[in-house]
């Protein structure tokens, strides 16, 4: 079944991120006109029975304003003083202008252990269940007061997907200074269009983002098709759209067609499998050949096997969850590895009899099992 815009009308659970760029004037000074419109529309979406999270930036921004600092912070201490500043001040006029309007808010601070650590992952649903089933209007946030760099989970792009799996939203709205993924770089290609819906997330398509730091990339559009592959691939529709556009969030769930929407694969995940797409830390790589990328795509799925995988990246132990990638560096899936990196690095490219012979000992046939693997966009 084609997913049609109208679709959208029957999202109950929305998680919608804004951008530093969003809610605050290119000063760095809150834009108060920006952030009322934003809590008067998400109210009246919640009043109508709609189930609304806020994922937020501009902690760091907020707080260098404050401590009238001529630029943010370059050292980590430095931009986390100013989180801590800024997030208090942050979370107190939200809380101001949805209170304006009838609703109750909850800041949720999240770091990466929320999503590497299985029972700390549940006890963060638990958490948001909790304050949904009291109409409760939770605004999430990065804890960068307190997260190091191995615990960052880096950008709220990523983290608004991330939130939209634990609470197993329906709908991710991204709101950004740009209208949506464009055929090419908009400030470079004058004729650069809109594309209004993608329905699968290719390397082509990836191409026109640009790389991680990529100059081709506009508006960290980079990390937004990251956080669209891991929200598409736990079935979780998502549209990145212009904040600055006049009641978005209400249109888009009226079907109106603005910005880019990324239309989510038919079936959800399981929970322990959404966990595995983009909960668990990704620890190493496994590079497959063209045969095993055929039959992993393949209806019904199938079993990571070490006649399949060329090449191995990083250093990991059996347990762990890796990316299993294409030979032009496509991630195409992620799962728990039964082998460690230094015995991958031995059995790559045998057959699966072969395996006892060469470690000593063999626990399993596969190297990932298809009831452990999650196949990405």
């Amino acid at each position: 079944m084609v997913l049609q815009r109208s679709d959208l009308k029957k999202a109950k659970r929305v998680v919608v991120k804004v951008g530093s760029s969003t809610i605050t004037h290119q000063n760095g000074k809150r834009d108060f006109g920006r952030i009322d419109r934003l809590a008067r529309e998400m109210s009246d979406l919640q009043n109508q029975g709609h189930e609304m999270i806020l994922v937020t930036s501009g902690a760091v921004a907020v707080g260098v304003d404050r401590l009238g600092l001529p630029e943010k912070p370059r050292t980590i201490p430095g931009k986390q003083a100013a989180a801590a500043i800024g997030q208090g001040i942050l979370m107190h006029t939200y809380e101001k202008f949805f209170a304006e309007y009838g609703q109750i808010v909850a800041q949720v601070l999240l770091t990466r252990m929320e999503a590497i650590d299985r029972h700390r992952y549940t006890n963060a649903r638990n958490t948001f269940m909790e304050l949904l089933k009291n109409g409760v209007i939770p605004i999430v946030n990065e804890n960068d007061v307190v997260a190091l760099d191995e615990l960052k989970i880096g950008d709220n792009d990523n983290m608004s997907a991330l939130v939209a799996g634990i609470t197993d939203a329906d709908l991710v709205i991204i709101l950004s200074d740009v209208e949506g993924l464009y055929t090419a770089n908009p400030q470079t290609h004058p004729d650069a269009k809109l594309i209004s819906k993608v329905e699968e997330i290719t390397s082509e398509v990836e191409a026109l983002a640009g790389g991680a730091g990529s100059t081709v990339g506009t508006g960290g559009m980079f990390t937004k098709l990251q956080a669209a592959k891991n929200a598409t691939s736990s079935g979780i529709n998502m549209v990145i759209a212009s904040g600055s556009e006049k009641d978005v969030i209400a249109r888009i769930l009226n079907g109106e067609e603005i910005g880019t929407l990324f239309a989510s694969k038919e079936n959800r995940l399981q929970f322990r499998k959404r966990w595995l797409a983009f909960g668990a830390r990704i620890m190493g790589k496994i590079i497959v050949d063209d045969g095993c990328v055929k039959a992993i795509k393949k209806a019904g799925g199938c079993s990571v096997l070490p006649a399949g995988i060329t090449d191995v990246e990083g250093s990991f132990e059996a347990g762990n969850t890796v990316s299993v990638v294409t030979q032009d560096g496509f991630e195409l899936a992620r799962g728990l590895c039964h082998y460690s990196s230094d015995e991958l690095r031995q059995i790559k490219g045998c057959k699966t009899y072969e395996i006892e012979k060469i470690l000593g000992h063999k626990n399993f046939d596969e190297v990932i099992h298809r009831d452990d693997l999650v196949i990405l966009n």
